[in-house]
């Protein structure tokens, strides 16, 4: 089937997405290949120039093969936020319909992968003061100086996020300080903004693993990237200014690196904490798509029959999965 996309009728966005090293990459460039689609990802550190290796960005020639959108769209030391991925999103999703052709996202940032499903952000405009006192407290304080401040201008609600994971816990300070509000008012107020992509049918799948043939995979790949020159890559994002970004420098791989320079993580040890922290960062994510996105179509990929032929597989699930 070379085409998804059928005269007079919306075209279907194809969403594939599953944690961390599942083999997401490889797969959606196949079935792009196969299917006249280009890609969008749907990766909240893919959108920073410079940060290659420690988030396994697709490569040249991968990008070559297939046409890429949502990948290297600011400097590491620029933040980048959910309500401009829904306006490049947006232009993206026009411009490869325009030209006949079908949209595969793939990524396994669940937030930013909501918003393909539900409204995930207002109207509030966080002020650059806003931004800057926080992005200072946690420059001072680290994650812990953010999560304490959450708990006291939201103590009822900081149950609600994952404290631990800088591109949540820091987001939901600036806007609790923006706009006065808890945490559960901004999430009632959500509740009423428009969905953004409305209009177009989804078919979602689920990409698993077994779970020890993932920590297993987890592990190589903490391997190869350190081989790769994950530490010179983040020697070179210093250099540039990185760690003004937290949701830059506090993602797993360039927070133990950092750790590491500054004299607090042993070299010998670098390898297992980022295998560690990724490792309960899958933990989290399967979570989220349990809890957020039930309606994906789970493929495991450990399944004999799947992995005889996989790409015939995600095109059956596709055809047969949950449209929303």
């Amino acid at each position: 089937m070379n085409s998804f996309c059928e005269a007079g009728k919306t075209p279907i966005l194809y969403i594939l997405t599953g944690p961390t090293a599942v083999g997401k990459t490889e797969l959606s460039l196949d079935w792009a290949a196969a299917n006249n689609a280009e890609i969008l990802s749907c990766d909240s550190l893919l959108f920073y120039q410079g940060m290659d290796i420690g988030t396994a960005k697709p490569r040249a020639e991968d990008r070559d093969r297939i046409v890429h959108h949502g990948i290297d769209l600011v400097p590491a030391s620029k933040s980048f936020n959910v309500a401009r991925y829904v306006d490049t999103a947006k232009t993206a999703i026009d411009d490869i319909h325009s030209r006949g052709k079908n949209v595969l996202i793939t990524g396994g940032s669940g937030f930013y992968l909501k918003t393909f499903f539900a409204p995930v952000v207002d109207q509030l405009c966080v002020p650059e003061s806003v931004e800057k006192q926080v992005n200072e407290l946690f420059c001072s304080e680290g994650l812990n100086g953010v999560a304490e401040k959450l708990r006291q201008v939201s103590p009822q609600d900081t149950d609600r996020i994952d404290l631990q994971n800088p591109r949540r816990a820091i987001p939901a300070l600036k806007r609790c300080l923006a706009s006065g509000m808890s945490i559960t008012q901004l999430q009632a107020r959500l509740r009423d903004a428009p969905q953004p992509f409305a209009t177009y049918p989804k078919a979602g799948v689920l990409l698993l693993r077994d779970r020890d043939a993932l920590r297993n995979r987890i592990a190589s790949r903490a391997r190869l990237m350190l081989k790769n020159g994950l530490v010179e890559e983040i020697r070179k994002l210093r250099a540039q200014g990185f760690e003004k970004n937290p949701s830059a420098c506090g993602s797993i791989g360039y927070r133990e690196v950092i750790a590491m320079l500054d004299g607090r993580l042993e070299p010998e040890e670098l390898e297992a904490m980022i295998t560690l922290h990724s490792d309960q960062l899958v933990s989290k994510q399967l979570k989220w798509f349990r809890t957020q996105l039930p309606k994906l179509h789970p493929l495991n990929l450990d399944d004999p029959i799947v992995a005889r032929k996989p790409l015939a597989a995600l095109s059956e699930a596709f055809a047969i999965g949950v449209v929303y």
